[in-house]
């Protein structure tokens, strides 16, 4: 009954987040946090899903069990040598409930089956800070290097930088940046990824601990981004702008991102939030990804947009209407909405209803007000002088919304009946195109 179409989901158990996002001998690769025994969160596996379209997504067998470890955790891949590498988090908790995290190494010649390397290739030198994961790897300049997520002993998030040769013999490079405070940016910084578009350099992490404003931070965790320009002399990157949060939605978090063949900047996140009521575990799985979406740096901001393989989703126009009050119905939820407003009025109101489950959008005061059923309202701030653009993705159980070309988006889940209920009404004429997508 929930069972997204064009996402990827784990078609029995419990899936979190994306790792090991690469493009290796012509396919790309999807690894992810799962647990194929339960749809509740468990041990932790690599599932596994690969494509040559970034569309159509074939399983394949699980990539990492873990063994010795307690779980594999989050990481990230690297093609060298024509073999791919896998770099991730060995979780262990003994019985005493002391927790260890180190970064391991597995290595693969086809990309399917894997060989883990026996030992750690970085050990966490913090003996009474357990918290240490996530690794994200590049190269530069020919030299390999690896963020990972950490903490200090005042509580405040960091990332760590590290070096090396060849991928197994790492060193200690730097603290590349850490929260200015607890409150403001957390005490933990998750899934970090470091990387360079339009001449600035991004760094995007999931942080816990921020603490909610009226209008900003409003879900357990957050994922956000500082733009800045990288010290390589000094291994520290040099802010230039505050934290600011990724997406406004309730249900983003612990994303990663990587480069198609072509250059751009792909993005997939965990369309969820570990308060999330995973509706879906009735029916034995739990969590999917969002839609890939490229990322863009415009304005001293990061946009984000679907990615131009949607084109191949369209399968003919179902809605095309000019009008200060629209309503329809559709017999699918597989739905791209794309409404445009010339002239935003606060008097604006848009509705998109699965059943009893509904989500509603408002403006008051240069907000773009997003109100779901059951929860406690999201917030962006829009220029009021300008057009309002909604471009809205609709799957079985989500809906994405992409606002003013993605300067703006809210990531929903959302359950409800077969079909979806669209109404809008504004104090000026809306423009609105719905096209049917099919896999």
């Amino acid at each position: 009954m929930f069972e997204p179409k064009y996402h990827i989901f784990p078609i029995k158990g419990w899936m979190n987040d994306p790792n090991g996002l690469v493009y290796f001998k012509g396919q790309y690769h999807v690894f992810y946090q799962y647990y194929p025994k339960d749809s509740q969160w468990g041990p932790m596996h690599w599932g596994h899903v690969v494509s040559k379209d970034l569309i159509h997504w074939k399983t394949e067998p699980i990539a990492l069990y873990p063994d010795i470890e307690d779980g594999c955790f989050s990481g990230s891949a690297i093609v060298k040598d024509n073999n791919l590498f896998l770099i991730y988090t060995s979780h262990n908790e003994n019985k005493d409930g002391l927790i260890t995290e180190n970064q391991k190494l597995a290595i693969s010649e086809d990309g399917i089956h894997f060989s883990k390397f026996p030992q750690p290739i970085i050990v966490n030198d913090t003996n009474d800070i357990h918290d240490f994961r996530d690794p994200k790897v590049f190269e530069r300049d020919g030299k390999y290097y690896t963020i990972v997520g950490t903490k200090n002993k005042e509580n405040m998030g960091q990332v760590k930088l590290y070096s090396s040769p060849d991928l197994y013999n790492w060193k200690f490079c730097s603290i590349l940046t850490q929260s200015k405070s607890t409150n403001d940016e957390g005490y933990m910084w998750e899934c970090p990824d470091i990387f360079r578009i339009n001449g600035e350099d991004v760094l995007l992490f999931s942080p816990q601990g921020i603490k909610a404003k009226e209008t900003e931070f409003k879900n357990l965790y957050q994922t956000g981004y500082l733009l800045g320009q990288m010290d390589w002399n000094a291994r520290k990157l040099v802010r230039e702008k505050d934290f600011k949060e990724l997406d406004s939605g309730h249900d983003f978090y612990a994303t990663q991102t990587f480069l198609t063949p072509d250059g751009r900047r792909i993005l997939f996140g965990w369309l969820d939030m570990w308060e999330s009521k995973f509706k879906e575990q009735e029916e034995g799985w739990a969590g999917m990804l969002t839609f890939p979406r490229e990322l863009l740096v415009q304005n001293d901001r990061l946009i984000q947009r679907p990615i131009k393989e949607i084109n191949k989703l369209y399968d003919g126009i179902l809605a095309r209407e000019e009008s200060r009050h629209i309503q329809k119905q559709f017999d699918t939820h597989q739905l791209e909405i794309d409404l445009a407003n010339k002239q935003i009025t606060n008097n604006f109101e848009m509705k998109i209803s699965y059943g009893q489950q509904q989500i509603k959008f408002t403006l008051k005061d240069d907000f773009l007000i997003l109100n779901r059923t059951d929860s406690t309202n999201r917030f962006v701030k829009i220029n009021t002088q300008s057009k309002l653009r909604l471009q809205i993705l609709c799957d079985t159980s989500s809906v994405e919304i992409f606002v003013n070309d993605g300067i703006a988006t809210f990531s929903e889940r959302l359950y409800g009946s077969a079909g979806c209920n669209l109404e809008v009404k504004s104090g000026s004429d809306c423009s609105c195109l719905v096209r049917k997508l099919s896999i």
